[in-house]
């Protein structure tokens, strides 16, 4: 009697496919860190070692193109200096990771992370998947219209490139972008030509934090992130993963240990708040990825720049114009909103993914109860559509 073999896990790649894939998520990635960096001061190696440390374990450990990027409202609550009359330091965002950690990993270890997930019907999580892509396609076009004709261009060529499934397209739209930034930017070559590698390790950061830095990170900056880190970067990714993986499933308990875990560390090196959003991985996916290769190259690519290049970061990133970051944003949008479709023909169903969607696009967690109120309203009759 035959046995059929088991399947061999899946391996990861390490080939131009998954290096192009690799940065299909710097559309969020740079413009957070830049911010970060100008406006709070924050060191940019802890930030980079936090980064490429995550990536290169995610990447080992899920096997496939699994998302590292900067928590969003954290972020822009950070360095739009939203606290009204105190001013956010470096501490306060160190103890909102520090904060973010505590809840993901309680969150996972009491299970509450998978219940609290069940509770969200399909209709109401197409809706958040498709409107986190509207999202990301919005953010986009604001940044290809900082000069209309250049992102209109690089975007059709983007398209066409992404049609020839030989091309690296986003290699070629990377050199593409560096070679407007040199032509826009007459000094920045000899700005890149003075640069110098030079070993630095991140300093240990949670020593500088104090209770009351710990406190306001937590109120003020980890606090309203909670909604849109549940909705996009445990439910949303989960499925998103689930669906283009299923050889290679994750939980909702995994991910939030996982959140959390990389939460801790960042935090301690100096780093900033960090989630799986689920548009990440529809830009690495967009660009070629499919095995967690993608993430271990970027990681490691880095985790080299951290160590030898920290300060001189901010100049390397203005290699990459907004046009560029807005056009990987778009398509990264458009790919998560594809993965969105609604399973259930029902007009109901439809209505119920299509207004959450659209309150996506406004708060995540607003989606979120808004969509469970009304798919309880649709299925119990109350409302007739």
């Amino acid at each position: 009697m035959s046995h059929e073999a088991p399947d061999a896990p899946v391996r990861n790649r390490y080939d131009l496919a998954e290096l192009s894939g690799a940065f299909g998520d710097l559309g969020t990635l740079i413009p957070f860190v830049v911010a970060y960096v100008a406006v709070l001061k924050m060191d940019p190696t802890g930030i980079l070692f936090a980064f490429g440390v995550a990536l290169l374990v995610v990447g080992l450990r899920y096997r496939t193109p699994f998302p590292v990027q900067p928590m969003k409202a954290i972020g822009t609550a950070a360095v739009a200096q939203t606290a009204g009359v105190i001013a956010l330091t470096p501490a306060m965002v160190t103890g909102a990771g520090i904060a973010t950690a505590l809840f993901w990993l309680l969150l996972a270890a009491s299970g509450m992370a998978r219940r609290l997930a069940e509770l969200v019907p399909k209709p109401v999580l197409v809706g958040i998947v498709m409107g986190l892509g509207f999202s990301f396609m919005r953010e986009g076009i604001l940044m290809m219209a900082r000069n209309p004709w250049q992102g209109g261009l690089l975007l059709a060529l983007t398209l066409l490139m992404l049609s020839r499934r030989r091309l690296p397209a986003m290699l070629l739209l990377l050199l593409l972008g560096m070679g407007i930034a040199l032509v826009e930017q007459p000094t920045l070559a000899a700005k890149l030509a003075a640069i110098r590698p030079g070993l630095r390790l991140p300093d240990f950061a949670w020593g500088a934090v104090g209770l009351n830095d710990l406190w306001l990170g937590a109120v003020l900056l980890a606090l309203p992130q909670l909604p849109l880190t549940f909705g996009n970067a445990l439910i949303a990714i989960t499925e998103e993963n689930n669906r283009l993986f299923p050889d290679r499933p994750v939980t909702e308990r995994r991910v939030a240990f996982s959140t959390g875990v990389m939460n801790a560390f960042s935090s301690a090196v100096g780093g900033i708040p960090l989630c799986h959003g689920a548009g990440g991985m529809a830009g690495h996916v967009r660009f070629g990825a499919r095995t967690g290769g993608s993430s271990v190259m970027l990681g490691a690519l880095l985790l080299a720049c951290a160590l030898f290049f920290g300060e001189a970061m901010v100049t390397l990133f203005r290699l990459f114009p907004l046009p560029v970051l807005g056009v990987i944003l778009f398509l990264a949008g458009a790919e998560l909103a594809l993965g969105g479709k609604p399973q259930d023909a029902e007009r109901g169903s439809r209505f119920v993914v299509l207004t959450t969607a659209a309150f996506t696009m406004w708060h995540v967690g607003a989606a979120v109860v808004f969509g469970l109120l009304l798919h309880q309203a649709v299925r119990r009759g109350w409302l007739a559509l």
